[in-house]
């Protein structure tokens, strides 16, 4: 048993010396914060020293213990589910009234309630004082025998002559028939998905409202997560995390008194879960609620099928703030959708429940008497590893677990130094923008071809793989996308900074489809997340509803992000003993540097996969202009936005005002979406050098920075004079 456990047994025996506890209530939260085996085992060791300073308490408990543990099948069932009721209902009393009493209305209706707390009470007290009356009786045969030891003679007795031992199939019908009992509380069903924690769940709380044993359920099927298409949803490392989350999630279970069980749902998830409602008894699922499309729509048919069948569904809403299929944008119209503020704009017109203060853990939870027969988590194959040709593993996710802690506890501290690094820098950030899409046009919808405009299938990509092979293992030979890659690959993550600096790099500079980034993004980010992954790529891709109005340069973008030099250091150790100058640029370096460090291109450090970067932007945006001038249907001639077709529902949806849309041939609408400034050049002229507009950003200098690299400069040069 735990340090945490034994803590909580002797917290809630303090409060049963003080008075604040019953015996029979004490009972209860033991045998919920214990199970049902340790109880049984350790319950008479943590009463033992009240046996000589309070001998009736002592004596009365040990009455409970006894009874409890002397029933039949039929009985334990009944009690247990009888004391997870009393304990959740018990834990938080009320001057006045106790929650007891509105936990016991909620699920039985007020008539009901006060009769079951009464002849919950009424039995305790019946069966306790005959067990007590045996106990003095026997006590008094002989008054120089200690009374631990006279409690331990007779649990021996008991064990040997009062419950005889049950044959299976006894047992298996006496099961069956506690399952049809009407009278007890029939269990719930917690399907946990994505909310894997025990802080802030709504789902959790909405499970104890219903005053029923609970049984928390994890369920894995491949094909159902994954969708259709190349959507990559589940990759290597957020499968990895899923792991290790669930194994954080079960240790908070079982330190309230339940667990999780896993199950391979090899049919699909509504098998699996009816599977588990005939097997349990169970009355009712609760879940929260998922968004991917494809998820949602196996949700919807789940919770009809089992509302047909009788089984209540409770879904409820916490991966989001808000519903994204609640998001209207009526009353809004459709400019600039895509973009954050567009998003809040919509958000701010729909009504919707205000966001309510976090949720506390709850201490202990309700477990049922019987478990449903669940499979080990390493058989979902959530963190299978690669092996060799000789047997031996390949263990890729070894520096993803020194980089992170995957526990509840882990999020938490995250969470708090985000929100302060918010805070300090929230100024600098009410001017910045994103893409989050709205339900209405799902960032998914790009996947199946070349994004979500209708002209971009025509524009050239390079199929070179050495390229894309350098970039995915960091070897670009330009240390600032090679660092982050490094990064991504090592630990899982990498900012947000450097993710545009990335893909701005494999667009537009080697020239490859948006698409082979984001499916390496999908497999390698233990954060990835379908709708924001592919909005983003897409952008990115010069194909989504809101492009990028800049390009990250791989050299210039460093005076912003890394201007020392420090994060290329931690992640390209190899040129750690380059200056600072000089170590985005090392093809730059004198020889004699070079050799000083250690750096040897081609060995140690790769030579540039690309040489001319400025003759590779202009060719991008060439192909792009060409495209968009072969194409000219889907380009507004008015503002030069590119022109998006839109869905009929959109349409009907959203009633923006007319200038939102253009009617094409008289059946189809398309939308102007934000376009970058570039692009918008006049299409006659496709000779990009005559460009007065640049996305390209060249970084930011300060002052200061550039007067200390002067001052190292002149000091370096007269040392070496």
């Amino acid at each position: 048993m735990s340090q945490t456990k034994a803590s909580q047994v002797r917290a809630m025996l303090r409060d049963l010396l003080s008075g604040r506890e019953d015996p029979e209530g004490f009972f209860c939260l033991c045998l919920s914060a214990l199970g049902d085996r340790d109880t049984r085992a350790l319950f008479l060791d943590f009463i033992k020293p009240l046996a000589s300073g309070h001998i009736q308490l002592y004596r009365q408990l040990t009455a409970i213990f006894l009874d409890y543990f002397s029933q039949d099948d039929e009985e334990a069932l009944e009690v247990a589910i009888a004391l997870s009721l009393h304990d959740t209902s018990h834990r938080d009393e009320l001057p006045g009234s106790s929650s007891s009493d509105l936990l016991a209305k909620e699920a039985l209706g007020d008539s009901q309630a006060g009769d079951t707390e009464e002849s919950f009470k009424k039995e305790c007290h019946r069966k306790n004082t005959r067990t007590t009356d045996v106990i003095k009786t026997e006590n008094s045969s002989d008054s120089s025998s200690c009374p631990a030891d006279d409690e331990s003679k007779n649990l021996d007795n008991l064990n040997h002559s009062v419950k005889p031992k049950k044959s299976r199939r006894y047992r298996g019908r006496k099961k069956q028939q506690l399952m049809q009992n009407p009278s007890a509380p029939r269990p719930v069903i917690l399907w946990l998905r994505r909310d894997l924690r025990i802080w802030d769940n709504p789902a959790l709380i909405g499970c104890l409202k219903l005053g029923a044993p609970i049984i928390p359920v994890f369920l894995w099927n491949v094909a159902e997560e994954e969708g259709s298409g190349v959507t990559v949803a589940t990759g290597g490392a957020s499968k990895y995390w899923l792991h290790q989350a669930l194994e954080c999630l079960n240790r908070s279970l079982e330190e309230r008194g339940s667990h999780l069980v896993t199950q391979r749902a090899e049919v699909s998830s509504l098998a699996a879960l009816q599977a588990l409602v005939a097997e349990t008894g169970a009355g009712a699922v609760v879940a929260t609620a998922l968004y991917e499309p494809w998820l949602k729509d196996r949700d919807d048919s789940v919770w009809a099928a089992l509302e047909k069948e009788g089984i209540k569904c409770h879904i409820y809403h916490s991966y989001c703030l808000r519903d994204p299929y609640t998001v209207s944008t009526k009353g809004v119209g459709l400019q600039g959708i895509g973009s954050v503020s567009h998003f809040m704009s919509c958000c701010q017109q729909t009504s919707g429940p205000p966001l309510g203060t976090p949720l506390d853990a709850p201490c202990t939870l309700p477990a049922p008497s019987f478990w449903p027969q669940g499979c080990p988590l390493t058989q979902l194959g959530l963190a299978r590893m690669p092996r060799r040709k000789d047997g031996t593993e390949i263990d890729w996710a070894a520096n993803i677990r020194k980089a992170w802690n995957f526990s509840e506890d882990g999020a938490c501290a995250r969470l708090q130094t985000f929100l302060k690094d918010v805070e300090s820098t929230l100024p600098v950030m009410d001017n910045s923008r994103g893409s989050l899409p709205t339900s209405q046009v799902p960032a998914e919808a790009g996947l199946e071809g070349s994004g979500i405009l209708a002209a971009l299938p025509a524009l050239r990509w390079s199929s070179e793989r050495a390229h894309l092979k350098a970039w995915q293992r960091g070897q670009t030979g330009y240390p600032l996308v090679d660092a982050a890659m490094r990064q991504l690959w090592l630990t899982g993550w990498m900012n947000n900074y450097m993710r545009h600096v990335v893909a701005s790099f494999l667009i537009a500079y080697l020239h490859i489809a948006w698409q082979e980034g984001y499916r390496w993004f999908q497999d390698t980010l233990v954060d990835a997340d379908v709708a924001i992954d592919a909005m983003m790529w897409q952008n990115g891709g010069m194909c989504g509803l809101d492009h990028w109005n800049f390009v990250m340069h791989p050299v210039d973008a460093a005076l912003t992000c890394d201007p020392y030099g420090n994060y290329v250091r931690q992640w390209c150790p190899e040129l750690k003993a380059l200056p600072d100058d000089l170590i985005h640029k090392p093809w730059k370096c004198p020889s004699s540097v070079l050799r000083r460090a250690g750096v040897v291109f081609g060995q140690n450090y790769p030579e540039r996969i690309v040489v001319d970067l400025e003759e590779r932007r202009a060719q991008s945006l060439q192909d792009v202009t060409l495209v968009r001038k072969r194409f000219s249907e889907y380009v507004c001639q008015q503002s030069g936005c590119d022109l998006v077709p839109l869905p009929a529902k959109l349409i009907q949806d959203a009633m923006g005002s007319g200038n939102d849309i253009v009617q094409h041939r008289g059946k189809d609408f398309l939308l102007p979406v934000i376009t970058r400034m570039e692009f918008k050049h006049p299409q006659e002229n496709t000779d990009t050098h005559d460009n007065p507009y640049s996305a390209v950003l060249k970084g930011y200098v300060s002052r200061n920075r550039d007067e200390k690299i002067a001052f190292l400069n002149e000091r370096d040069f007269t040392a070496s004079v």
